[in-house]
């Protein structure tokens, strides 16, 4: 890939003075040069499959094969990607970083835990994850799920769907995310549309608490105009930038 001038005086400006409590929410866009589909750009997921059909509760009420085939196909996929540098690079921060920084992901995969991450908050839920709808169970769950299987809490049969937020439900974690947004000093959105709430609403909420707020995505995002930085770069590069630039010693004026 070729590299992209990053606009350094961006992430300076948006960076001083050093932040203290980062918010760090991503999206597809951070997974994509993995090799992971997006959802809602041109070629991607939500193109080629309908959401009604496969990403609603009604769905798995209707036809609950075929919303079961469509996230087994997913969670199969998980094992010829691997994490990037981007990935990477958040991991380092959450490590080496001095202060506070919360990792959320609108993602479903496992990328930034593979990546070294160890705290990632999926507000969207995750493919390698099975939900019982019965009772509410939450189990790890590696292979394809078919119907015949049993919630080990319940005992229901048919009942373990994706632990994954379809449209119409509420995102998890809601509660802790937002109490971080209310406190943090810097929120920044990495690879994402800005088309979902709410996590479309978190740097507005953030920047109303008085945090800087910095985009980091390959394109303006639809809100990209209530950020006070943008970086537009792949994320590989964007983010290492970011990364490099927070954990450098610097004198500040």
């Amino acid at each position: 890939m070729a590299k992209t001038t990053i606009d350094h005086e961006v992430l300076v400006r948006v960076l001083t003075p050093r932040p203290r409590r980062i918010v760090i929410l991503t999206g597809a866009g951070v997974s994509a040069e993995s090799g992971v589909a997006t959802f809602r750009d041109k070629g991607g997921v939500w193109s080629t499959v309908r959401i009604e059909d496969v990403a609603t509760p009604q769905a798995f009420a209707r036809d609950p094969s075929r919303v079961q085939a469509f996230y087994n196909g997913r969670r199969r996929d998980l094992g010829s990607v691997e994490p990037n540098a981007a990935h990477r690079a958040l991991a380092q921060l959450q490590t080496d970083f001095d202060g506070e920084v919360m990792l959320i992901t609108q993602n479903v995969d496992d990328l930034h835990e593979r990546g070294g991450s160890s705290a990632v908050i999926h507000m969207h839920g995750a493919l390698r994850s099975a939900l019982c709808a019965s009772c509410g169970a939450q189990v790890p769950w590696e292979g394809d799920l078919d119907g015949s299987e049993r919630c080990g809490r319940c005992g229901a049969v048919g009942r373990l769907r994706p632990d994954v937020v379809w449209f119409g439900e509420m995102p998890y974690h809601m509660e802790a995310i937002e109490a971080a947004l209310l406190r943090a000093d810097l929120f920044v959105s990495i690879g994402t549309s800005g088309q979902v709430y709410p996590a479309a609403g978190f740097a507005a909420l953030a920047a109303e608490s008085g945090a800087r707020t910095l985009e980091l995505n390959l394109e303006p995002s639809a809100g990209a105009l209530q950020f006070d930085g943008c970086v537009h770069a792949p994320a590989t590069q964007s983010v290492r930038a970011f990364v490099d630039l927070l954990l450098t010693p610097r004198h500040e004026t």
